[in-house]
């Protein structure tokens, strides 16, 4: 349920419309140590250009030539199996680690739409599942949960699509510049608001999009949900705790806000005195980001960018920040 995914069925839906040929290939199985875990995808077009991956680089390579010397069928069959590296000679040659096996389907696109559909369900923040039928290239979609994953029989392909990740930044000063350009990189949404007028200048150069209101009105006006993040940095706490009351008691995936070990824990004081419940004042993320020495504004928004991401996938925070250094 990688975003980045997201990105190259864009790319199929637009080749598609501009009447080109596309062969969409997914990793369905690996075995071993694989480069690319199931469902990362990879989009090959009529001329050989291509967007998305499925492994170092080598079975991509591969798969231009196959495109090339005409392996590639136009007709028969809308979807085949591919497997990677079953021998150790051939794990050598596509670059895969010793014992790694990767299982791929080749998908003629034939009729986008489902294409088109998926992606507006998922700008609309939904979780979608795409069925597959392997004999037939039929494709169904219907709504899935965040705890749904890759499942494949042999005969149908369940893969699952979810929105971006969005980053939610309340304050537009200078460390939310850095924030948002490294965040972009890392495919997240990025949102921005601050009422302070006087923040606003220069931003058309930074990647983000301002959303109007004061702190509490944007959580609730984004409609917050599990694959959101929301930090507070503006060091204001009638705009941070504003947002933070609101946010804490959201469904998003991470909340913190930037401040020392000692101003942090003023700040669990005072939205415990705002009414706000123990169980939520612990979700609080504060000291933001894990410890890497960061002093700099580039230094803190990377480290704030590795807690999150680290959050995100599930890793356990083993640098977590301590120092009174923010």
């Amino acid at each position: 349920m990688d975003s980045v995914d997201l990105n190259v069925l864009r790319s199929v839906l637009e080749w598609r419309r501009a009447g080109q040929r596309v062969v969409l290939f997914s990793v369905v199985q690996t075995w071993g140590t694989a480069p690319r875990a199931p469902g990362a995808m990879l989009a090959l077009r009529e001329d050989g250009v291509v967007i998305g991956s499925v492994s170092g680089g080598c079975v991509e390579d591969d798969l231009i030539a196959r495109l090339h010397d005409g392996r590639i069928a136009t007709d028969g069959p809308p979807v085949q199996l591919i497997t990677y590296g079953v021998t150790r000679e051939e794990a050598a040659r596509f670059g895969l680690p010793c014992g790694g096996t990767l299982r791929l389907t080749e998908e003629r696109v034939g009729d986008p739409s489902w294409v088109a559909e998926l992606l507006a369900r998922c700008e609309a923040h939904e979780i979608v599942a795409r069925e597959m039928n392997i004999e037939t290239g039929e494709v169904l979609l219907s709504s899935a949960s965040k705890s749904d994953s890759l499942t494949f029989d042999g005969k149908t392909l369940r893969a699952i699509y979810g929105p971006r990740w969005r980053l939610l930044l309340i304050g537009a000063g200078q460390l939310s510049r850095y924030v948002a350009d490294m965040a972009h990189l890392l495919d997240f949404e990025v949102l921005i608001c601050d009422p302070r007028t006087e923040f606003v200048y220069g931003w058309e150069e930074h990647h983000g999009r301002f959303v109007a209101g004061m702190p509490d009105e944007a959580v609730l006006s984004i409609q917050t949900d599990e694959r959101t993040a929301i930090v507070a940095l503006t060091h204001d706490p009638r705009l941070d705790d504003m947002a933070l009351l609101t946010a804490l008691d959201s469904p998003a995936f991470y909340v913190g806000a930037l401040g020392s070990r000692v101003n942090s824990q003023k700040r669990r004081e005072n939205l415990a005195q705002l009414g706000l419940s123990v169980q939520a004042i612990d979700r609080l993320h504060g000291p933001i980001g894990l410890h890497i020495g960061s002093h700099s504004p580039a230094e803190i928004a990377l480290s704030l960018l590795a807690e999150i991401v680290a959050i995100k996938n599930g890793v356990e925070l083993k640098q977590k920040k301590t120092a009174e250094s923010v």
